[in-house]
């Protein structure tokens, strides 16, 4: 039988130093980054009260963000991916 091929999303990815500060040491899968992004946002209270999908970062997300204070979530994943390899 053939091996079951791993996803994409499913593989596990190098994490930059500024990422790990946030979702830990990797490698993770992709998906496993964002639900550790999104324990960590929600732990730190770091959505924006009247837009839930603003992100406001604190320093360490800041690093991960490329410097912006706030992001949007589709934003967001975008920048992490770079974090990602």
């Amino acid at each position: 039988m053939a091996e079951k091929k791993v996803s994409a999303f499913m593989k596990p990815m190098k994490i930059s130093e500024d990422l790990a500060k946030v979702v830990g040491k990797g490698p993770m899968p992709r998906s496993e980054v964002v639900k550790a992004l999104w324990v960590y946002i929600k732990k730190h209270n770091l959505q924006d009260p009247k837009a839930k999908r603003n992100i406001v970062a604190d320093a360490n997300l800041k690093a991960v963000f490329g410097g912006k204070a706030m992001v949007d979530m589709f934003e967001m994943t975008k920048l992490v991916s770079k974090h990602l390899s």
